[in-house]
C-alpha cells in the first residue's frame, strides 16, 4: 500500500509539471498495464481494482495538493536539477519497456510507431512554450461544459504514455488557472471561507468529472490496442519516452541556457538519483 502511493505521488507530481507526463511515470514504475486493467475491470474485479486505484489516487492527490503550493518555488531556486530529475525518472523505465520487445522482430512498422509518437511529443513541446489567454472560470452553464471537456481531454493525455497532460491545459490555456484554483480552495477550506469553497466547486467539480470519464474512456483504448497490437504500442511507448525528455528541454530552453558547472553537476546527480528511483519504484 505505501509504496502504491509513493507511486501515486511520482504521478501527480509529473502530471502537473507541463512537459513531463504522468502516462510515462506509470510506465516507469511498471504499473502501466495494472493500472489500465484495474481501470477497464473495475466492476468485475472491484475489491481488486479500488484497492489498487485509490492507494494510487490517493498518492497522487496528495502530491497535487503539495506540488500546487511549492513545485513553483523549486522550479524557481533549482530548476536544472528539478527538470534533470525528471529526465532521470522518465529515462529510468526505458530499460524495462525495451524488455517487452527484445527477441521480437523488429519490423518497419514498428519503428515508425515509435518515430510518429516521437514527433507528436516533441511537435506538443515546440508548440507549448507560451500559454494563451487566461481561461474563463466564473460559473455558468456555458463553462461548465468547457470545464468538463477540458477534463476530459487532458485526462486522456494524461493517461497515454509520453504526453503530458498540463501541456495539454497549457495548451488550451486553462493550466495557470486551474493551478490557481486548486491552491485558493485549500487555502478556503483551511479557513473556512464558504464562498471560496463554492467558488473552488464550481470549477473543480466539472473538470473533475471530465477527467474521470477521459481515464475510463481512454483505458477501454489503450487496452484494445494492447491486445491487438501490442509490439506496436511498445515501440510507441518507446518513441514517447524517448522524446519526452527532449520535450522538457526545449520547454525550458530558457533555464537550461543558464547551466554552469555546478548546476550541471548536480543535474546530472539529480538524473542519477532519479533514473534509481524509477528502477527501484518499477520492481
Amino acid at each position: 500500500m505505501l509504496k502504491n502511493i509513493l507511486k501515486g505521488m511520482v504521478i501527480g507530481i509529473a502530471n502537473i509539471i507541463p512537459g513531463v507526463s504522468g502516462g510515462t511515470m506509470m510506465v516507469s514504475m511498471n504499473i502501466y498495464d495494472k493500472l489500465i486493467h484495474c481501470i477497464t475491470h473495475l466492476f468485475s474485479e472491484f475489491k481488486k481494482s479500488v484497492g489498487f486505484l485509490l492507494s494510487i489516487a490517493v498518492g497522487m492527490g496528495i502530491a497535487i495538493i503539495a506540488s500546487s503550493f511549492f513545485l513553483e518555488e523549486l522550479f524557481a531556486k533549482v530548476p536544472i536539477q528539478t527538470n534533470m530529475g525528471f529526465i532521470g525518472l522518465i529515462l529510468g523505465g526505458l530499460p524495462a519497456i525495451c524488455k517487452n520487445v527484445k527477441g521480437n522482430k523488429v519490423k518497419v512498422g514498428h519503428i515508425l510507431a515509435g518515430l510518429v509518437f516521437f514527433g507528436v511529443v516533441v511537435g506538443l513541446a515546440a508548440m507549448g512554450e507560451t500559454e494563451g489567454n487566461a481561461a474563463d472560470l466564473t460559473f455558468n452553464f456555458v463553462n461548465v461544459i468547457k470545464l468538463f471537456a477540458v477534463g476530459l481531454v487532458a485526462a486522456g493525455t494524461m493517461v497515454i504514455p509520453g504526453v503530458s497532460g498540463s501541456m495539454m491545459l497549457m495548451l488550451m490555456g486553462y493550466y495557470q488557472p486551474i493551478l490557481s484554483t486548486i491552491t485558493d480552495f485549500i487555502s478556503a477550506l483551511v479557513a473556512l471561507d464558504m464562498d471560496g469553497i463554492l467558488q473552488g466547486l464550481g470549477v473543480l467539480v466539472p473538470a473533475g468529472i471530465g477527467v474521470l470519464a477521459g481515464i475510463f474512456l481512454i483505458a477501454k483504448l489503450i487496452e484494445l490496442i494492447f491486445s491487438k497490437f501490442p509490439l506496436y504500442a511498445y515501440w510507441a511507448i518507446i518513441g514517447l519516452i524517448i522524446a519526452s525528455p527532449v520535450a522538457i528541454i526545449l520547454m525550458n530552453m530558457t533555464v537550461f541556457a543558464t547551466i554552469n558547472v555546478v548546476s550541471a553537476l548536480t543535474g546530472l546527480v539529480a538524473l542519477g538519483a532519479g533514473f534509481v528511483v524509477a528502477m527501484k519504484l518499477g520492481e
